[in-house]
């Protein structure tokens, strides 16, 4: 690994607000480049706190985040703890089950507990002699022209000014730094909520601490308006996601008793329900949680203050991409880092540039992911259509790669990747018309039509 130190003149010292999963990592890159960092994080520790609260969905990692990872020596550790997920498993209301390869053989992405993976980079963030870590610190307010922060110590209740002159804004979708942004001039902001929530349930490890269900795959139950997803976890449980409305005749809402709530998963997940005991009590002890998209611009207050990760660009969790998006941010911080030294101006401006572009694409990719697990993946139509386009990527590897290849398995950005994906629609839309089962795609006039497509994206 490059040595990026620097002289004691050059050093200064940076401010991170966030110590989750992206600010953690941050502030290894920044220590990296030869910073001093001082880390606020407004959670206590939790590698000293008991169980996380049941809120937060297991993450799937794939190759943009684990090339952000092996950038500050931590993937191997990961992949230890890390279960590969190599498709989807589809579940219909009867208990059939149908798989779909997420990529070419051995490309998986990868199920990884959020506090493992958190508690993980806490441990190398605090073995850094560059970065200073506090807990327990809420940022109460920030003074973007006096360039202080007022923190509140919520374990000793005393409250503190502490000045900075680069401050980092990586505290999450809710963010204090951007709220402080969002007072400025010409700042523009916009959050979405989807109308649905979700909520975390558990599949039990089978007798010996074995899967009940597939193990290398991401299992999901779709039932058009709403579905539930499971990623594996290494004690044999499942972490369980239910996507369901807020309100309606079938929701969150209607669903107020025990009975209600055994009584619809036995009809709609009926071979889920088995391997569910704790059901009735985890649906009403664990938080029903919102899902936002949130987007900014500008990321930066002149050459003070930058935001990444989620408080520049929250998405809906439908593509397993907001944690690598945010780790990508730091490998593209990085990459301006090692290109511009201490210009700072120029850093925040490139960055912001490069990398709003690719959020607001993702975002709209998290929420097409949403429909398209929710009310595709068990139409028998779109899984041929899957099939045919494999087999073009397989004929034309120069010409074709899937969307979900692009976005998960490669490094392009993502507005490019949702350009040529929306591109390729088009011309499934044009092919599927003459193609009625898998072996049509040999036909010579399905062959015609497909390297004439082919020419046109020379």
């Amino acid at each position: 690994m490059a040595d990026f130190a620097s002289t004691a003149a050059e050093t200064e010292l940076l401010t991170v607000m966030g110590g989750g999963l992206v600010g953690s990592l941050l502030a290894l890159y920044l220590a990296q480049h030869g910073h001093a960092v001082e880390m606020f994080e407004r959670r206590p520790d939790i590698r000293k706190a008991g169980p996380v609260e049941a809120r937060s969905i297991n993450l799937a990692l794939s190759d943009r985040g684990w090339r952000a990872l092996e950038g500050v020596g931590i993937a191997d550790s990961v992949r230890d703890v890390a279960i590969a997920m190599h498709g989807r498993m589809m579940h219909d209301p009867h208990g059939q089950l149908t798989y779909q390869p997420y990529g070419q053989e051995g490309q998986a992405i990868y199920s990884v507990s959020r506090a493992g993976l958190n508690r993980r980079m806490l441990d190398l963030v605090e073995q850094n002699p560059r970065i200073q870590v506090a807990f327990n610190q809420q940022c109460q307010r920030v003074d973007l022209r006096q360039q202080v922060v007022e923190m509140l110590d919520t374990e000793q209740g005393e409250s503190r000014t502490v000045p900075f002159r680069r401050l980092f804004g990586v505290d999450g979708a809710y963010s204090a730094v951007r709220s402080a942004m969002q007072r400025t001039e010409r700042f523009n902001y916009s959050q979405h909520y989807l109308d649905y929530g979700y909520k975390e349930l558990t599949i039990a490890a089978a007798p010996g601490g074995e899967w009940a269900l597939e193990k290398h795959a991401l299992h999901i139950w779709p039932r058009g308006q709403y579905m539930m997803i499971a990623l594996p976890n290494l004690d044999g449980s499942f972490n369980c996601t239910l996507f369901f409305p807020f309100e309606g005749p079938v929701s969150f809402e209607a669903l107020q008793t025990p009975a209600q709530v055994r009584a619809f998963f036995e009809d709609v997940f009926p071979d889920a329900v088995p391997l569910m005991p704790e059901l009735e009590t985890e649906f009403f002890e664990n938080p029903t949680s919102s899902l936002v998209t949130v987007r900014c611009y500008p990321w930066t207050y002149h050459d003070a203050v930058l935001l990444l990760g989620d408080a520049a660009h929250a998405i809906v969790p439908f593509y397993g991409q907001g944690m690598n998006a945010g780790f990508e941010d730091c490998t593209a911080l990085h990459e301006l880092l090692t290109r511009h030294g201490r210009d700072w101006d120029t850093i925040f401006q490139e960055f912001q540039q490069q990398r709003k572009p690719n959020a607001d694409a993702m975002a709209d990719l998290a929420v097409y992911n949403f429909e398209e697990m929710r009310d595709r993946v068990a139409d028998p139509r779109f899984l041929l259509q899957k099939k045919i386009e494999s087999k073009i990527s397989a004929q034309y590897p120069d010409k074709w790669l899937p969307l979900y290849s692009q976005v998960t398995f490669s490094h392009l950005p993502y507005a490019e990747a949702w350009a040529n994906g929306q591109a390729q629609e088009q011309i499934m839309q044009r092919l599927m018309p003459h193609i009625r089962t898998e072996e049509d795609y040999q036909l010579p006039a399905v062959q015609q039509l497909i390297a004439a497509e082919m020419a046109r994206r020379a």
